[in-house]
């Protein structure tokens, strides 16, 4: 059944009221994870449909922006937290359309965005976690990772970049160093856009045939597509080996962007409303500020 449950349909303790969105879409850490197991056209919770998910996921963003505010206005008193979103899936999965749609509800001032790429020459030249440290969010910031250090473990197996001891290593090293993230009061969040293998030739079809999503469109992905085996392989080690309590994995099926939106959405406020941020209280006499401003 691969790691937490299935991907289709709503199940028994699979629902907010259950245990919210971030119970029914973990993967749990140290279990097998089996990507075939999971649907990416599922919705194992949350709204049925796509009007109903569009209307949820609108009245989602006054409240994420509120927190995120209160988040910002905590670390100017001294707060080190910040909240992390890594995201991570095949080409076409959606990781761009997740920053338009979802982080386009918070204000820009506050967020840190990093799209990887590959490693320029510069960084190649430093361990392959130097240039993601040097990415993270400051406090009271929200940082999005469009890609990650993960593709130092997916691109790095399949494409054989560097030798397998010191890819074996890499899993280790990204756990230490994702646990010291959160012993800093970094709350990682990493999702995985799961998206169908037909679903991708749909969305690389309608880049093809609209003129207008052609600076989309790399021909190399029609490359990267015929490795879809090797890649689901190592995409299943990491989330596997790269599971923990400190930083666990979300699976979010991928094939409904209505529903993506909304699942990440609800995963973000979920760990908003927890950390729980509190605007700071003032520094200074409130009613004489009052009295002297009024005298001006």
């Amino acid at each position: 059944m691969g790691a937490g449950r299935a991907g289709g349909g709503r199940q028994a303790g699979g629902s907010e009221k259950a245990g919210g969105v971030r119970e029914a879409l973990r993967l749990r850490p140290g279990k097998p994870v089996e990507l075939a197991a999971f649907d990416p056209a599922g919705m194992p919770v949350g709204p049925a449909g796509k009007a109903a998910g569009n209307a949820a996921t609108a009245l989602l963003g006054e409240r994420l922006a509120g927190l995120q505010e209160r988040l910002y206005a905590a670390s100017t008193a001294g707060d080190r937290r910040r909240l992390l979103l890594v995201l991570q899936g095949m080409d076409t999965s959606g990781k761009g359309g997740t920053v338009k749609h979802v982080i386009g509800q918070f204000n820009p001032s506050g967020c840190r965005i990093k799209a990887f790429k590959a490693p320029t020459e510069e960084e190649r030249g430093h361990p392959f976690l130097w240039r993601i440290a040097r990415a993270l969010p400051a406090p009271g910031e929200i940082g999005i990772f469009d890609r990650s250090h993960y593709e130092d473990v997916l691109i790095g197996r399949v494409r054989k970049l560097v030798p397998r001891s010191r890819l074996e290593r890499r899993y280790d090293q990204i756990n230490h160093f994702e646990e010291t993230l959160a012993e800093d009061g970094v709350t990682v969040v990493k999702v995985f856009l799961h998206i169908g293998y037909e679903e991708q030739r749909a969305r690389l079809l309608e880049r093809l045939d609209n003129p207008e999503k052609h600076w989309k469109f790399n021909a190399g992905d029609i490359d990267e597509r015929a490795l879809w085996p090797a890649y689901r392989k190592a995409y299943e080690l990491a989330l596997e080996r790269c599971g923990t309590d400190a930083a666990p994995w979300y699976l979010v099926p991928a094939d409904r962007k209505w529903y993506r939106n909304w699942a990440i959405s609800s995963l973000l406020l979920e760990h908003l409303e927890e950390l729980h941020p509190e605007y700071p209280p003032g520094d200074f006499d409130v009613e004489e500020c009052r009295r002297r401003l009024l005298a001006t």
